[in-house]
């Protein structure tokens, strides 16, 4: 039987209804879209040329939309075993002091490029474990931000926190330092979960630093959770539900655990046999969407979650969420700045990542070249794709009519092919079609990324798709 959940926000995303049997015949791998073309799509050509050049025209013909930078902090202390960001493992600091250095630098570099273009609105710190780092280095590397862009200081600026490294002294001096949103990993309380994937974390640590949070008056507290993870049940995830749902952050997200060991080794130290079943992972989610909307937390999309009165929920709601390398944001009217190893940016019509690794990104700032290993500039028909498939993973509504006047196009002629291949959709109820829009309904919601990749022009022409994670 479908399981209905409905939140009394009068939002468009407020009602999601559960159809397990129609989840696991879609669960299949495909992107997250949190851009478009993904990042598998960038092509080398484009180079730290082409990437300055676009820096550099940015604000030619228009005024230039103001800024938001992403800060990758790849460090960590000790190893997660499920973790598929890019980061370091070491506890020599003397690494990390190199990497601030070589990272002052590129903040030089992209600065000299914009010019006098260096309004910041926004700022987002990662990793990696950014709090790998103590305060006077966070300091440093905040003093350069500020010297070389003009920061708007009622901006949101968030940073990632590992609460095992961390505590309310650190959090009082993060805020201090101008930091007024922080997302905390959590994952899972379950004892036997953290053994299994080498992250030991009690709910006291993680409690101390929400409250550090909350007494500084930080804007907003984001916890992460994983479902999937080796060891785990339905009668322990609730019980990690329950003591998130108590420390009451305002937001939360629920990531679904992509078991890829040929591409993250450390997934090797984790035993296939551990993990639950297909059956299983499908109730733990169900159980993650029943238990935060009961207690207010409204779904964003994907895996997000937040309280009714968040800034994200009411972004939703008033047709202003938008979607990147972050995962949800309010940012839409920003171009993207992405600093340091491996980060991503979106300039203008343009995608844009740094060199992957700690060697080539050092060697290209050794030759004063901006380390940018790849990128792409979007064609008309990316645009406009890209447009549709926001507009579906963020607001869950296509309005043809707002199509045709922005992008001059009749849409259905446009996507005719994808709009026969939405008939199964709108057979099975996932889609509803009316002459001017294209609805996401409250039992297509948790498939909202199967109905994006009809619109992808690159999967229609490449059906691989091994390297993405699951839907579901």
């Amino acid at each position: 039987m479908p399981l209905s959940t409905t939140l009394s926000a009068p939002s468009a995303a407020s009602r999601i209804e559960i159809d397990l049997d129609l989840i696991r015949r879609f669960d299949r791998h495909g992107p997250r879209y949190t851009s478009y073309p993904t990042a598998d799509r960038f092509v080398e050509s484009f180079d730290a040329a082409a990437y300055e050049s676009w820096l550099v025209r940015r604000n030619v013909g228009a005024v230039a939309r103001p800024l938001e930078l992403y800060v990758h902090l790849p460090f960590c202390s000790t190893l997660c075993f499920y973790c598929g960001c890019n980061k370091i493992v070491t506890r020599d600091r003397g690494k990390g002091a190199t990497y601030l250095k070589y990272l002052s630098e590129e903040i030089a570099l992209q600065s000299n490029a914009l010019g006098d273009d260096n309004k910041v609105a926004h700022m987002h710190w990662g990793g990696g474990t950014p709090n790998f780092f103590n305060l006077q280095e966070v300091g440093g590397l905040l003093e350069q931000l500020h010297g070389h862009f003009d920061i708007d200081a009622e901006g949101d600026y968030s940073i990632e926190v590992d609460p095992r490294a961390a505590d309310a002294a650190y959090i009082t001096g993060l805020r201090k330092l101008g930091f007024n949103r922080i997302s905390l990993g959590v994952q899972d309380f379950d004892l036997h979960v953290q053994r299994a994937v080498h992250r030991i974390q009690s709910e006291e640590q993680t409690v101390e630093i929400v409250n550090a949070a909350r007494a500084n008056a930080f804007r907003s507290v984001n916890i992460d959770l994983i479902y999937g993870l080796p060891k785990q049940s339905l009668v322990s995830f609730e019980r990690t539900l329950e003591r998130v749902i108590a420390a009451d952050p305002d937001r939360v997200a629920v990531y679904n655990y992509a078991h890829l060991p040929h591409l993250f080794k450390p997934q090797r130290r984790i035993q296939a046999s551990d993990l639950p079943a297909p059956e299983t992972r499908l109730k733990l989610l169900a159980l993650a969407i029943r238990r935060l909307n009961a207690a207010g937390y409204q779904y964003i999309g994907m895996d997000h979650f937040a309280k009714v009165s968040d800034s994200l929920a009411v972004a939703q709601r008033q047709g202003l969420l938008h979607r990147n390398f972050q995962g949800y944001s309010t940012h839409a009217d920003c171009d993207l700045l992405g600093l340091g190893v491996s980060a991503i940016g979106n300039i203008g019509p343009t995608y844009s990542q740094n060199f992957r690794t700690i060697e080539d990104y050092y060697h290209s700032l050794d030759h004063n070249t901006l380390p940018i290993m790849r990128g792409i500039e979007l064609s008309a028909d990316d645009l406009v794709r890209r447009a549709v498939i926001g507009a579906l993973m963020c607001h869950f509504s296509v309005s043809k009519e707002s199509f045709a006047a922005s992008y001059l196009i009749d849409f259905d002629k446009y996507f005719a092919t994808e709009l026969d291949e939405l008939s199964e959709f709108e057979r099975l109820e996932l889609v509803e079609r009316g002459s001017g829009t294209i609805t996401v309904t409250a039992k297509g919601r948790l498939l909202v990324r199967n109905i994006a990749m009809v619109f992808d022009r690159y999967l229609r022409q490449d059906r691989e798709r091994r390297s993405y994670s699951r839907v579901i």
